[in-house]
């Protein structure tokens, strides 16, 4: 068996024997009259027309003596041309040899002819004219779907595209998904803005932050962890409803569920409240699943998810004392939680204050349990700086999470706009930031100082795209629905 270098170096000879008839293996201009699906949609109006021009990768190859079958793919569909020697309304001997001694699967080639349908009644183009548009000098892969490395599959994403249409779908279905959310908010009349990707405080949420140095400046600054806090200077600012689909990154672990670079959707929205948005919310995600899954229910992980149900709403308390078993969690001490977590091995750092260890409890023996939409409410204020307190018990905040598949797929509250509580909070999160708690999001001055010249009550809603993707598309790996997930560096 030929190896790789072997079967490189016969390609780049075909190559050669191309341009030595005085060709161009990799021209400039195309000619194409229309994309393979409408040729096949639109196939017997064409078949009055004495020539087609086509265009489009080679994916077979059937020579037969004086016949060569082969088919071409174009991103939009495939079709099967033919090739037959010494027919007036055939191809020249010439032409013929030399598509003979030079195409290889994977070439991209222009082909030009009628259509016919073969006695099989496959719909065929049969080739008067061809030409190469791009020689390949690699092979395409024969058993790329039964890698054991799954991980070349994500260093070759563009084999895996090619080579597995259900990995093409995957990804199509994500860009449709996106297309759906934007529409949906546009349509409620939400504004779209860009806010900066180089931020001198990685602020708005609690996680690590990747560093950058601009060289100029002189200063290093962080890449975004969240966006927020300018997007709640925008309702400052007189822009009522705003959101933004953009990378966040966060210097953290990986695993089935986190990559470091991720796709977030953020909102804000004046004189909203973590009530109205969970109504925003069940309305949005039934939009998306009817228009990308066609029905109001979908698959995942063998379960069957209804969102045409109205969502559940449990406390966070209340999932701590059904499946924790923990009677009294919002009185729990700090040594007692840790007790339960060691217990339930979960790894608790010595300065995890005993909400944090009490989310570490929940995700273990609760979340995973959530199949169908669930929203957690009723947190303990110390769960998030930026949340409002309820009114009618200030230990907790308005905040709410959508769970679906086991899988946080929606944060969201209301945001606080009292700049006294907010630096007040701040002062907690930089206690725990001294305390060695690195993963908090910082004070924030200017922020602080927007609040100061007064901002609207409203409601901010974070939406996980990649997860919302893996839900669509009943994946268990982040990594299958974002294109270019992060990978270690070959050596």
């Amino acid at each position: 068996m030929a190896s790789l270098e072997e079967i490189r170096a016969e390609r780049i000879k075909k190559l050669k024997l191309y341009e030595s008839k005085g060709l161009n293996a990799y021209p400039v201009s195309v000619s194409r009259d229309l994309p393979l699906n409408e040729v096949i949609d639109s196939f017997n109006k064409l078949l009055k027309h004495t020539k087609l021009s086509l265009v489009g990768r080679v994916m077979s190859l059937r020579p037969q003596g004086k016949i060569i079958f082969f088919h071409i793919d174009d991103g939009t569909g495939r079709f099967q041309g033919m090739l037959k020697k010494a027919e007036s309304k055939g191809i020249t001997d010439e032409d013929f040899d030399l598509f003979s001694d030079t195409v290889d699967i994977g070439d991209f080639v222009e082909i030009s002819g009628k259509l016919f349908l073969t006695k099989r009644n496959e719909k065929t183009l049969q080739v008067k004219n061809w030409r190469m548009l791009s020689k390949a000098l690699r092979q395409l892969p024969e058993k790329w779907h039964g890698l054991q490395d799954i991980e070349e599959r994500f260093r070759h994403r563009y084999l895996d595209i090619l080579m597995n249409a259900k990995v093409k779908e995957r990804f199509i279905k994500r860009v449709q998904m996106i297309q759906v959310i934007r529409e949906f908010y546009l349509k409620e009349g939400f504004l779209e803005v860009e806010v900066p990707y180089l931020q001198p405080l990685a602020g708005g949420a609690a996680a690590k932050p990747f560093v950058t140095h601009h060289n100029t400046l002189d200063v290093d600054f962080y890449l975004p962890v969240a966006q927020e806090l300018y997007l709640k200077e925008l309702l400052a600012a007189g822009l009522p409803k705003v959101f933004e689909i953009g990378r966040r990154f966060r210097n953290e672990g990986i695993d089935t569920m986190h990559n470091p670079e991720f796709t977030m959707l953020e909102s804000n929205e004046a004189y909203a409240d973590a009530e109205s948005q969970m109504e925003f919310i069940e309305k949005l995600c039934r939009d998306v699943v009817k228009k990308v899954a066609g029905k109001m229910a979908i698959s995942y992980d063998g379960n069957s998810i209804d969102f045409k149900k109205k969502f559940t709403r449990v406390t966070f308390y209340d999932l701590l004392k059904t499946h924790a078993l923990i009677p009294n969690p919002e009185k729990i001490s700090r040594d007692e939680a840790k007790n339960v977590a060691l217990r339930l091995n979960c790894d608790v750092a010595p300065h995890e204050s005993s909400e944090k260890i009490l989310d570490s409890i929940y995700k273990k023996t609760a979340r995973h349990k959530l199949t169908q939409p669930t929203f957690i409410v009723d947190y303990p204020v110390a769960m998030n700086p930026f949340a409002k307190r309820k009114e009618e018990n200030p230990a907790l905040i308005d905040r709410f999470q959508l769970v679906v598949g086991g899988a946080e797929i929606v944060n969201a509250f209301s945001e606080l706009n009292n700049p006294i509580d907010q630096k007040e909070r701040y002062l907690v999160e930089d206690k725990k930031k001294a305390e060695g708690e690195h993963d908090i999001s910082p004070s924030d001055a200017e922020y602080l100082e927007a609040m100061e010249y007064g901002m609207p009550p409203n409601g901010g809603i974070g939406i996980g795209i990649d997860r919302l993707a893996m839900l669509l598309t009943d994946v268990k790996n982040i990594r299958e629905v974002i294109l270019f997930p992060t990978l270690r560096p070959k050596a």
